[in-house]
């Protein structure tokens, strides 16, 4: 698991449905309160309670082009587990400013690519192992920035494909419908997608219900999954935190 940060306005909240004006602070996770909307505390439980090994980090401000959020973003890094950025990065420039701010790997998403030419020489630039692609859907279907020279009308794995062929190590597929929703995943949708990248890192989000999905997501082919909700209202139990698989996950991610 990766535990997810959606930052707003240099706050965590919780994210529903893909529907981004209706967020609101997060204020508890599993049953334990926090100041609310404090991404620090969340993502220190998500570490030390939970033991999870990485996180992810949405930079909401930024994706909807907006500054980014920098001092909440280092500190984030600064907890020290590897940290996937989504910030909106759609230039080899913001990417490598991404990476200043303390990101592990940069997450490039659909939904703000001006094209694959482009995300071919972010991963140029920074590096195979340190760009990861996110398939950004909405009920299955791909969500592509207005005016991008990206064939928004192409099947999801048609698109992996491309990303695969721009150079990313890792790719993301999150249906922003399904976030926070306790839907579960298309795991049909994962399968195809795995077929047509069968050498990428493949993780997935949106709905994880509970433990029973990630050994679900394991058999269509994931290699982790993206959870928040689960871990916030308490669906996964919060086992003692692991030293030795945090510092695993450190050895195994590409270095800073």
């Amino acid at each position: 698991m990766i535990g997810v940060l959606d930052l707003r306005g240099g706050r965590a909240v919780h994210a529903v449905a893909g529907r981004r004006e209706a967020y609101r602070p997060v204020t508890t996770v599993a049953g334990r309160p926090i100041e609310p909307g404090d991404a620090s505390a969340l993502a220190r439980i998500y570490v030390e309670d939970f033991g999870l090994a990485e996180i992810y980090v949405a930079d909401l401000d930024a994706i909807l082009g907006q500054d980014p959020q920098a001092a909440p973003v280092r500190e984030l890094a600064a907890i020290g587990v590897p940290m996937w950025l989504d910030c909106g990065a759609a230039s080899v420039e913001q990417a490598r400013a991404a990476r200043a701010l303390g990101a592990t790997r940069v997450v490039v998403g659909l939904e703000t690519l001006p094209s694959f030419d482009v995300l071919r020489r972010i991963s140029g630039a920074l590096g195979v192992d340190r760009v990861a692609f996110s398939l950004d859907l909405r009920e299955g279907k791909p969500l592509t920035a207005p005016g991008a020279a990206v064939p928004g009308d192409e099947p999801p794995e048609r698109l992996a494909e491309r990303a695969a062929a721009a150079g990313v190590g890792a790719l993301i597929v999150i249906d922003l419908s399904r976030v926070g929703t306790g839907r579960g995943p298309d795991r049909a949708l994962i399968r195809r997608v795995r077929r047509r990248v069968p050498h990428l890192t493949l993780v997935s989000g949106g709905g994880i219900r509970g433990p029973q999905d990630l050994t679900r997501m394991a058999g269509s082919g994931c290699d982790a999954v993206l959870v928040a909700t689960a871990l916030h209202d308490g669906r996964f139990p919060a086992p003692a935190p692991s030293a030795d698989s945090r510092q695993a996950a450190r050895r195994r991610a590409p270095p800073r």
